[in-house]
C-alpha cells in the first residue's frame, strides 16, 4: 500500500483526524441500528421505519463527509452516484438481489459511501500502515478460507468463482490492504442486511450459479467499483490540475 496506493494521501492526515476515525469506528453500531429499523421484524411489530433509516443515513453521511479530509470527500461524493448506477445494474437489470420493497432505498447509495469511507479510514490509520505486511497475510488467509468455506459447506459456487476474481483484482492492485478493509466492511453489512431481511440475494444467480444469502463473492463487485471509483477521482484531479 505504501508504494502503490490508488490515491495520493499523507498517512498522518487520516490518523490525526480524530472525528473521521470516530465515524469509521462507529460504522458497525450505526449499521446494526439503521438496518434494524428498516428490518422486516421492526416493520411488522411497529411500523415501516425506512424513512427513519433514510434520515439516519443522510445525517451520518453528512457528518462523515464533514469530518473527512479533502480526498476522501471526493471519493464519498463520487461513490454515491457510482453506487446508484451499480444498484440499477445488479439489482434491477440483472436481478441478483431484491430489497424488501420494489424501490431501491434512498439510504443505499449513501450507505455504500459510508462503507467505503470506513474501510478507507481503517486502511490508512497509523497502526494499519505500520502493520501492513502482517495484516495482509491474515487478510489473504481469511478471505481464502471464507470463499472455500462457503463453497464447501453452503454450495455457494458464485462466491468461489468471484472470490477468485477478488484475488485477481487484489493482485492487479498489488495486494493493497485498502480493498481488504473495505471488503471486510462489505461482509459485515451484507450479513447484517440479510439477517434483518432488508434485502435478499437470489439462490441462483445468472440462472445457473448457486449462491448463499448473502454470497461472500459479492465483495468482488464492490472491489471492482472501488477500483473504478479511484480512477474517476484521479481523472477528476488531473482535469482540475490542468485548469
Amino acid at each position: 500500500m505504501s508504494n502503490s496506493s490508488t490515491v495520493n494521501l499523507d498517512i498522518k492526515s487520516v490518523s490525526s483526524t480524530r472525528l473521521q476515525l470516530v465515524f469509521a469506528l462507529c460504522f458497525p453500531f450505526f449499521t446494526i441500528l439503521a438496518l434494524g429499523i428498516d428490518s422486516v421484524a421492526f416493520t411488522e411489530q411497529y411500523f415501516d421505519g425506512r424513512q427513519i433509516t433514510n434520515v439516519m443515513a443522510l445525517l451520518y453521511f453528512a457528518g462523515f463527509y464533514y469530518a473527512a479530509e479533502k480526498q476522501l470527500k471526493k471519493l464519498m461524493l463520487v461513490m454515491v452516484g457510482l453506487s446508484y448506477i451499480g444498484e440499477l445494474i445488479f439489482c434491477k437489470l440483472l436481478g441478483m438481489y431484491d430489497y424488501r420493497t420494489d424501490m431501491i432505498p434512498f439510504y443505499v447509495p449513501l450507505g455504500h459511501a459510508i462503507v467505503y469511507a470506513s474501510g478507507y479510514v481503517y486502511a490508512y490509520t497509523t497502526w494499519a500502515y505500520a502493520k501492513e505486511k502482517h495484516i495482509q497475510k491474515y487478510f489473504l488467509l481469511f478471505f481464502a478460507l471464507l470463499f472455500l468455506g462457503v463453497a464447501i459447506f453452503l454450495q455457494d459456487y458464485f462466491s468461489l468463482l468471484f472470490g477468485v476474481g477478488f484475488f485477481w483484482l487484489l493482485k492487479r492492485k498489488q495486494w493493497q490492504n485498502l480493498y481488504c478493509f473495505i471488503a471486510l466492511c462489505v461482509v459485515f453489512i451484507e450479513l447484517v442486511g440479510t439477517y434483518f431481511k432488508c434485502w435478499a440475494w437470489e439462490p441462483t444467480i445468472f440462472g445457473y450459479l448457486p449462491a448463499s444469502n448473502p454470497p461472500m463473492g459479492a465483495v468482488f463487485f464492490y472491489a471492482g467499483g472501488d477500483s473504478l471509483l479511484a480512477k474517476i477521482v484521479k481523472a477528476w484531479d488531473t482535469k482540475k490540475n490542468k485548469k
